[in-house]
Order: structure tokens, then C-alpha cells, then sequence
């Protein structure tokens, strides 16, 4: 049966040893269908979700499975099959600059929107493989980025899935036909639209960051001590003239860093005082924002920040504010204890 390991039914021993075998099967492919599975839905969560159903999917249906394909691309059909019954409901994640234009700082007003409104972070480490061909994981960082993720998804479910299998996980157009059930020229069709659509409204660029170079190491810390210190000009001084500011669950965001600043001299203001830990999200240098605690003692989670970096400036701040989410998913600490008194 290919890859996948049977089981005796007749003898429990060799069943139970079947059964962990063919759980380490599955389990193998698990990260790679998370990235896969997110970059569809652009859901932390529902990628998480979308793989668990596969794996029960698969579970279920094993006796089913007869080797006419590899393990692999058995475990995709199903993911592919899940994400396309999750898009029919009609869902699609945006980031708050593609629901609207920017506002002016002194027109600014924090409106929430639904949850499942929003594309969301997702920890590197949840999607990209732990090792490889360093070629294959650069592409592989950069179409997680959140840029490429929200571009993706403009695109209907199966030019999207089209586009991810073929340009990113690089299958043939014969292997994309047969799992989606297809003819190859209907494969390629769809390739081409889903390129026509994505070169109308290309994902913003940024500078690759992992692993950062000694310039970018430089900027973050420039932006660290700016931001921790609330020193309004040396955060100027590292942003792009068009950097852009966004605060998911608002759909408010700001573009230009006189409105950022603006911003932050204004409502933002609560953010005095703040500390950074510097950690990763989608394949990009992110942070993880606490403010100052009510009682004085110590920091809590505020933010999660993923940065974005462009020709040696900050490009953009995506600050994701559902702290509850976010830091328990990239194992942030729950609290930033007072840091210890400086003797003499």
C-alpha cells in the first residue's frame, strides 16, 4: 500500500503498532499542510482546524487509500477538498488596507470589525520546514509573508490552490489536474488567470529578513529603542515616508509617518512606556508589544507586531491586538515581570 502502513486486525500487537505507524505517517506531513492549508484560508486557526479535519478525514477513509498515489498527495487532495468546502461559505481574510483607503490622523476612529474579517499571523515555525533546500524555504518564506497571503486571496478557491500547488510547492501540472480531478489544460487556464489577477494588484514588496543582515539587525534596534523610548524623531528616522500602520481588530489604518506619528502622540499615546520582544511571524522580524500594568508592576500583552522591512526602513507595522490569541499561539509570556534595579 505505498507509504502508508497497514494494520492486522487479527493481532491487537501488530494493530496497535500499525496504528502508531500510520499516525507517524500523517503527522509527517503535518506542518507542511498547515502552511499549505493557510495560505488558502489565511487563517491561523482555520488552518490548524482544516489539517485536524484531514487527518481524521484520512483516518476514516484509509481503507480507501490503495496506493494508486503517493501518501502525500493523497493527504493534499483531501486538505485541498476541506479548504474549498471552507471558502464556499464565502469568507475572505483582508488586512484593513484592502478594505478601504488610509485616514488622515486627525480623522481617525477605531471601528472593530468580525473576527473572521481578518488575515491573521501564523508563528514560521506552524508552516515552514525545519529543514530543506535553502532555495525552496526562501520561497517558501516569502509567500507566507502577509502581503502574499492577502493577494492570494482576491483569487477564487481553485485558481488559488492552482497557483499555491504549482508556483510554490512547484507540482507538475499533470499532479495538480489529477488531485483537483481536471484536465491540465484547465490546470494551466487557471494558472494564467490567477497570474493575471495577482501582476493587477501585486503583493507590496519587502526585503527578505531571514536571516537578517547586519543592517536590518541595526533598524530593528534603532526602532526598539525609538519606540521603547517614545523618542518621536528616532522613529521618524526609521520610517518609510509611506509606512503604513494597521491595528486588526480596527479597520482604521494610517499611511505616511507624519499620520503616524500623529497617531502616536495622540490616542497611541497609551503606549508609552511599552516593551518589545523581538520574535518571527510570517517569515518576517516581528515583536511582541506589552504595555505598562495598571498596578505598575511589570508589562502585559498588548500587540503582536510583524514588520515589514523595504530598502533599509521600516515599511509597515501590522500590529494584531487579540493578545488572548496571539500570544498563547507563538508561546509569548503571559506577563513581563519588573526588570530588576540597576545597582549604584
Amino acid at each position: 500500500m505505498s507509504d502508508l502502513a497497514t494494520t492486522d486486525k487479527g493481532d491487537g500487537e501488530s494493530s496497535r503498532g500499525g496504528t502508531k505507524t500510520l499516525e507517524a505517517d500523517l503527522e509527517r506531513y503535518r506542518r507542511e499542510l498547515t502552511g499549505y492549508c493557510y495560505r488558502m484560508l489565511g487563517s491561523s486557526f482555520e488552518a490548524e482546524d482544516a489539517v485536524q479535519d484531514t487527518m481524521v478525514r484520512a483516518w476514516r477513509s484509509v481503507e480507501k487509500f490503495e496506493g494508486r498515489s503517493s501518501l502525500r498527495s493523497w493527504l493534499y487532495r483531501i486538505a485541498t477538498n476541506v479548504c474549498l468546502d471552507m471558502l464556499n461559505a464565502g469568507n475572505r481574510r483582508a488586512r484593513p488596507m484592502d478594505l478601504s483607503g488610509p485616514t488622515p490622523v486627525a480623522q481617525a476612529q477605531l471601528t472593530a470589525r468580525s473576527e473572521a474579517t481578518w488575515l491573521e499571523p501564523v508563528p514560521d515555525g506552524r508552516v515552514l520546514p525545519a529543514a530543506g533546500d535553502p532555495a525552496d524555504t526562501a520561497v517558501e518564506r516569502e509567500t507566507i509573508r502577509l502581503a502574499f497571503v492577502a493577494a492570494l486571496q482576491h483569487l477564487p478557491p481553485k485558481q488559488r490552490a492552482v497557483l499555491i500547488l504549482r508556483e510554490v510547492l512547484s507540482w507538475k501540472a499533470s499532479e495538480v489536474a489529477e488531485l483537483l480531478g481536471t484536465s491540465v489544460a484547465s490546470v494551466n487556464s487557471a494558472l494564467q488567470r490567477a497570474r493575471a489577477t495577482l501582476a493587477e494588484s501585486p503583493p507590496a514588496a519587502s526585503d527578505p529578513a531571514d536571516p537578517l543582515d547586519e543592517e536590518q539587525r541595526e533598524l530593528l534596534e534603532r526602532y526598539v529603542a525609538a519606540f521603547e523610548g517614545y523618542d518621536m524623531e528616532a522613529l521618524t528616522a526609521v520610517l518609510h515616508d509611506d509606512a503604513t500602520l494597521s491595528m486588526p481588530p480596527y479597520d482604521l489604518w494610517l499611511q505616511g509617518h507624519e499620520n503616524i506619528v500623529g497617531w502616536m502622540l495622540g490616542v497611541g499615546s497609551v503606549c508609552r512606556g511599552s516593551r518589545l520582544v523581538p520574535t518571527v511571524a510570517n517569515g518576517m522580524p516581528a515583536f511582541a508589544h506589552y504595555h505598562e500594568a495598571e498596578d505598575g508592576s511589570g508589562h502585559v500583552p498588548w500587540a503582536l507586531m510583524v514588520m515589514d522591512i523595504r530598502d533599509g526602513k521600516i515599511a509597515g507595522i501590522n500590529s494584531f491586538l487579540d493578545t488572548d490569541r496571539w500570544f498563547p499561539l507563538f508561546d509569548l509570556p503571559a506577563r513581563l515581570e519588573p526588570e530588576p534595579a540597576k545597582e549604584g
